[in-house]
């Protein structure tokens, strides 16, 4: 069954299934508040897509037409379908991934053989695995703070593999991979040693994916305009510049500052621009066109991805990991996103956009775009939330716009949101399905995709 279907198919099975999803008219009594609720797809705005982001993906995943409009919805949906199912299956889960030219199969892995049922019902296959992801990510995580302390730049690259359920080492010394598993005390059982001669680097050398300059030398790119209050500006690459560096724009007028940077450890930044330049809700695509941003949910291992930088410009690919770690030669970086998106010098905190969903901004990588090769980005959430920053989005012609004041509790918008918060809206309480940043438009009740009434 395909994605498509899982609403229709997870609704009629709720009874059955504990009421693994809850149907609009199946809330609790109370007013209805703003518009209709919408699937994921259209909360996702996957309609939108422009031309020029169909026709990159055709090229790059080598798909038609068809696969790639149907491809968007399909992963908008399992992203739902898969948020809903973590949350039923609570500690048992153990990830989930889509797979197909068009993304129509979507796989869930628990260590419960009992929830295959659920998970079928949800229209998803079911995967039982010895792990649960929060095992993955502890493991995960004692990798990380064993290469705090040394970065492994012979094991440059770790991260948990939900289709696998393991957390592989990329490493191109196997016995540097050993070292790092040893120091770390991780448990040996979870851990995949993977061979590879890829030795990453940060892509040194207001649209998304324009170029900027640094005051003492280098270009980077623009990963996505945002404002804090009144101030507009920029997100990017920590590894770009340092608080205070000054910056020039693509046509080498004066642009702004660093405000606050992070890297190694982290890779992101954000620049505050002058009143010259204005932030706009847009990415740079094929071509020159304007992709628009909507939001910010971050979609799931498997789904397709783009990627605009002011070297190589508009390539696509597919997300292969997320919570990966990553050794540059100036330290180690972590909780970035691994894809197979090419990348290039230059490119460096450009953007990484799934429809119209904004992911985050380059990182670094290994190979180019002539031969091919992976690239990792910073996720926009973690970024946007660190500063305090509001991603620029443009509303689609179905957004009522300004909703006007909620009626009570403590969603907000600006808000940046991650699976299991919980939340308090017209009387009712809503735990968060899919890590976004809250915009006037996504109220708890009528986007199901990003919330479930508790």
């Amino acid at each position: 069954m395909s994605h498509r279907n899982a609403a229709v198919a997870c609704t009629a099975a709720a009874a059955a299934a504990g009421a693994l999803l809850l149907a609009p008219s199946q809330a609790a009594a109370g007013p209805a508040v703003g518009p209709a609720a919408v699937g994921a797809a259209g909360t996702l705005a996957t309609s939108a897509a422009p031309p020029g982001l169909l026709s990159a993906m055709q090229r790059d995943l080598g798909i038609s037409p068809a696969q790639a409009r149907q491809r968007l919805v399909n992963e908008a949906e399992a992203g739902a379908a898969a948020a809903r199912l973590r949350q039923r299956l609570a500690g048992a889960y153990a990830g989930a991934w889509v797979d197909g030219p068009d993304s129509a199969a979507l796989t869930v892995a628990t260590t419960r053989a009992a929830d295959a049922g659920a998970i079928a019902a949800a229209g998803a296959r079911a995967r039982v695995v010895p792990h649960t992801l929060a095992e993955l990510d502890r493991t995960k995580a004692a990798l990380d703070r064993a290469a705090a302390r040394n970065s492994p730049t012979d094991a440059p690259v770790w991260y948990v593999d939900v289709r696998t359920n393991t957390v592989v080492i990329r490493a191109v010394e196997a016995s540097a991979a050993e070292s790092l598993l040893r120091a770390s005390g991780a448990e040996r059982s979870r851990v995949r040693i993977v061979h590879a001669p890829e030795r990453p680097r940060a892509l040194y050398d207001l649209r998304g994916g324009d170029a900027y300059y640094m005051g003492g030398g280098g270009r980077c790119s623009v990963g996505f305009p945002v404002t804090r209050g009144t101030q507009q500006g920029f997100a990017t690459a920590g590894h770009c510049g340092r608080a205070g560096t000054s910056t020039s724009g693509y046509n080498q007028v004066a642009q702004g500052s660093f405000q606050a940077s992070s890297f190694p450890g982290r890779d992101m930044a954000w620049v505050a621009t002058g009143s010259g330049w204005t932030a706009t809700p847009y990415v740079k695509g094929a071509g020159g066109v304007n992709v628009q941003v909507t939001g910010s949910v971050q979609q799931p291992v498997g789904a397709s991805i783009c990627r605009s930088g002011s070297t190589t410009g508009w390539h696509c690919g597919t997300i292969q990991q997320h919570n990966t770690s990553v050794t540059y030669p100036e330290g180690t970086i972590t909780g970035v996103t691994r894809t197979t998106v090419c990348a290039e010098p230059g490119d460096s905190g450009g953007s990484y956009i799934s429809g119209s969903q904004a992911q985050g901004v380059t990182s670094g990588g290994s190979g180019d775009c002539r031969s091919g090769g992976t690239t990792f980005h910073q996720p926009i959430n973690p970024l946007l939330q660190a500063y305090g920053l509001t991603l620029k989005t443009t509303t689609g012609p179905e957004d009522p716009g300004d909703p006007g004041d909620p009626p009570g509790g403590t969603w907000t918008v600006g808000t940046v949101y991650t699976a299991g918060d919980q939340v308090t809206y017209g009387g009712a309480v809503y735990r968060c399905l899919q890590g976004h940043q809250a915009q006037p438009g996504w109220e708890p009740p009528n986007v199901p995709a990003l919330w479930q009434r508790a």
